[in-house]
């Protein structure tokens, strides 16, 4: 008897393409600095502190990994 070939489960997030966690981590950096710089360019000056846009991102970046 032959054992079942067992194909591990495709996993699916709303990522538009197929990713592992490193390619998942780096679209969590560049979002953060994107994130940072356009904060930094259009509401910074308005007086919003950039650790909110680092706490945005960072909070983003979890969810890109967990679920991207």
């Amino acid at each position: 008897m032959s054992d079942p070939v067992v194909t591990p489960k495709e996993r699916t997030g709303f990522l538009p393409i197929v990713t592992n966690a490193f390619d998942r981590g780096f679209i969590a950096v560049v979002l953060f600095v994107a994130i940072n710089l356009l904060w930094m360019r259009f509401l910074e000056p308005l007086g919003l502190s950039i650790y909110i846009a680092c706490a945005i991102s960072v909070v983003l970046g979890i969810f890109i990994i967990k679920r991207g």
